[in-house]
């Protein structure tokens, strides 16, 4: 069974509030027949996008394809954070790769926030971009690490963009019950997901690549150039980036031993109102401390965008509202009984180490997947550093490529089952607060 089409229709958006509210774009065409390209990009996501935006750039020839739509995939459909850093913060890092690999990896994550910002601005993309993350505690414990880490970034990285919430301050910003404090990253972002990918298609489309949607790439072959097989053509080119994240199937084995695809669930609400006070009080977006993140906003027409669960098998649960609403109604019971207008599901990848997998899967083929829910600045900026890799430039692909991705225990077959019965001690964890 095929992740792109487990769970949605061909050439479709999810009923989504995104999908609701997005600038749409006229389709573009499916490729028929035969194409020549310096670079073929697999995947219109945010990798892909950014890829063939700065390839274009460039000066390179660029063919970007799409098995479905513009941004169908986890890039229309994420919780729309733009976060500091990498997936995992800076003191696991150090642990984990040492101070100084650790500190670039943190320059590495302001240079896609920027980047980010920096798309945003020069091509006029509308998609509501805010400043501001809050973290949450759910314990004092929790709470007592994020404070810790505030403190570790502003004395050893003089980031000043992050500070201690007290339990009174985070209850005045999110009135929740559930949260005994944080910290908030005012240099971290929201925006709208969806919106923010269909304007990097047209500044891609505008340097010249030429997207081809509906176009569901089978095979590729490996040599001096490659040739992308298609339902309905196929593509000879120089080099391949592949950025197809979750749904990458079958087309690399080596990718697909380390990058695991899971879906994770969003609702929006009926618009709030008055009581959208009681959810936060700033224009801001929340994570909290759970290790199945629960992460929600208020959308720019005062609903709360809240995202929850998880599952690892190839199908949505049959109700999406109903497995959110749990989560939701944990953090704010006020809202235990409100109207849900959408719920959506989507397919994301995460690695072991919750860190993304930028490999050179061949001389002339290269891929970067397994975001694991960091993916609007590291995803945009992973294509950037592909793009200029391609170009000859390859410290920054290179710095993210030698990170530690090992393989999932017991392969396609067994990675699945495994998962599930981690998470579900997670799972428990989280409930018995340990």
């Amino acid at each position: 069974m095929n992740l792109l089409y487990s769970n949605d229709k061909q050439g479709s958006y999810p009923d989504s509030w995104y999908a609701a509210t997005a600038n749409t774009l006229p389709p573009f065409p499916q490729l028929r027949g035969s194409a020549r390209a310096d670079v073929c990009v697999v995947g219109a996501g945010y990798t892909g996008l950014s890829a063939a935006l700065h390839l274009a750039q460039s000066g390179l020839d660029v063919v970007l394809i799409e098995a479905h739509r513009v941004g169908f995939g986890a890039s229309g459909r994420n919780g729309g954070q733009l976060g500091s850093g990498q997936r995992q913060d800076q003191q696991a890092l150090e642990k984990m790769v040492g101070p100084d690999d650790a500190r670039h990896l943190w320059q590495l994550g302001e240079e896609a926030k920027t980047l980010v910002k920096t798309l945003i601005h020069d091509h006029q993309i509308d998609c509501h971009l805010k400043p501001g993350v809050a973290w949450t505690g759910f314990t004092a414990a929790d709470t007592h690490h994020l404070h810790d880490y505030a403190q570790h970034m502003q004395r050893n990285y003089g980031y000043d963009q992050i500070t201690a919430l007290s339990p009174d301050e985070c209850h005045a910003i999110c009135p929740s019950p559930a949260y005994k404090g944080g910290l908030l990253d005012m240099g971290a972002a929201h925006l709208h997901p969806l919106n923010f990918a269909l304007g990097l298609a047209q500044a891609a489309q505008k340097a010249g690549v030429r997207i081809f949607e509906n176009t569901h790439a089978h095979d590729i072959s490996t040599g001096t150039q490659t040739t992308i097989r298609t339902d309905q053509g196929q593509i000879a080119a120089d080099h391949v980036v592949l950025a197809c994240n979750g749904y990458l199937g079958a087309l690399n084995r080596k990718v697909a031993a380390r990058v695991m695809p899971i879906n994770n669930f969003v609702v929006a609400t009926e618009p709030l109102g008055e009581d959208a006070k009681r959810v936060l009080t700033r224009d801001i977006a929340v994570a909290d401390s759970k290790f199945v993140v629960n992460y929600f906003r208020l959308s720019h027409d005062n609903r709360l965008l809240f995202g929850g669960g998880e599952s690892y098998g190839y199908r949505f649960p049959a109700d999406i509202a109903a497995t959110v609403r749990k989560p939701m109604s944990q953090i704010f019971p006020h809202l235990r009984d409100v109207k849900i207008d959408y719920a959506w599901g989507g397919t994301l990848a995460i690695t072991m180490k919750r860190l993304p997998f930028l490999a050179r899967v061949a001389p002339n083929i290269l891929s970067a997947s397994g975001y694991s829910g960091h993916g609007v600045g590291t995803a945009t900026h992973a294509g950037q550093l592909m793009a200029q890799a391609i170009s000859g430039q390859t410290q920054g692909f290179d710095a993210m490529a030698a990170l530690p991705t090992p393989a999932f225990p017991g392969g396609p077959a067994f990675r699945s089952p495994l998962l599930t019965l981690a998470m579900t001690w997670f799972a428990l964890r989280d409930r018995l607060g340990v």
